[in-house]
């Protein structure tokens, strides 16, 4: 547990290509593991990445805690959806795997406790990425070692929504005794301050500081010649 401790108050920068972008020029281990560690020297506390490639590399190129997580398949639950994946992000060199920590049924029909042993076993602490406060909760009862908000707005059970939910981060905060991370769309610093102050242990943010084709698409669509345009 030391290793979430020493996330405490700090910001993990999530460096990952953009997942429907199959020729994003950041789509490159090397070029991953670089981000990661221009992250660090800014003063990120941990990174979070996605495949065992990119965590390798990326374990390589930093000293500060790495979250993986196996983005795999075409189903709702796609983030680390089976044990056997969240083991191979483990072996990679992950300190923590992120996995769906939702309700919703898993590829393979297992239940999320059993990715948790799994993870567990391999030597691994669970981050179980949720969408509202219930599923926190279970989570947390199945094991996981802190939680995270990850897929708030991505599922049926919570509202789409172009900001942060920082109502989650609290409702978690309140209901759980682990670590909460706040993710999803923070991009600015006064949403990284509003969300410690709505007891979150740590910030992620990733598109907004690792993507450069997700920033510039957003600065183009404030230009004239960006104009009726919208960033993807």
């Amino acid at each position: 547990m030391k290793i979430l401790d020493s996330l405490a108050g700090g910001l993990v920068v999530s460096c990952q290509p953009l997942p429907d972008e199959p020729d994003d020029p950041m789509r490159d281990p090397y070029v991953q593991a670089r981000v990661a560690a221009a992250a660090v020297a800014g003063g990120a506390v941990g990174i979070r990445a996605n495949g065992p490639a990119d965590v390798s590399a990326i374990r390589a190129a930093v000293g500060v805690p790495v979250i993986g997580l196996y983005k795999h398949g075409h189903a709702e639950v796609f983030i680390t959806p089976t044990p056997e994946l969240a083991v191979e992000v483990a072996a990679a060199g992950a300190d923590v795997v992120a996995v769906d920590g939702t309700d919703r049924p898993r590829p393979d029909g297992r239940v999320l406790a059993d990715t948790v042993a799994a993870v567990h076993a391999a030597g691994a602490l669970v981050l179980a990425d949720v969408s509202t406060v219930a599923e926190g909760v279970a989570a947390v009862r199945a094991g996981a070692d802190a939680v995270a908000t990850t897929l708030s707005g991505y599922t049926a059970a919570s509202p789409r929504r172009d900001g942060p939910d920082l109502e989650l981060v609290a409702g978690l905060a309140a209901a759980v005794a682990v670590p909460v991370l706040a993710e999803g769309r923070y991009r600015s610093t006064d949403e990284i301050g509003r969300a410690f102050a709505a007891g979150a242990h740590a910030v992620v943010m990733g598109n907004a500081v690792t993507s450069p084709l997700w920033i510039t698409r957003r600065l183009f669509a404030a230009t004239p010649a960006g104009a009726g345009r919208p960033g993807r």
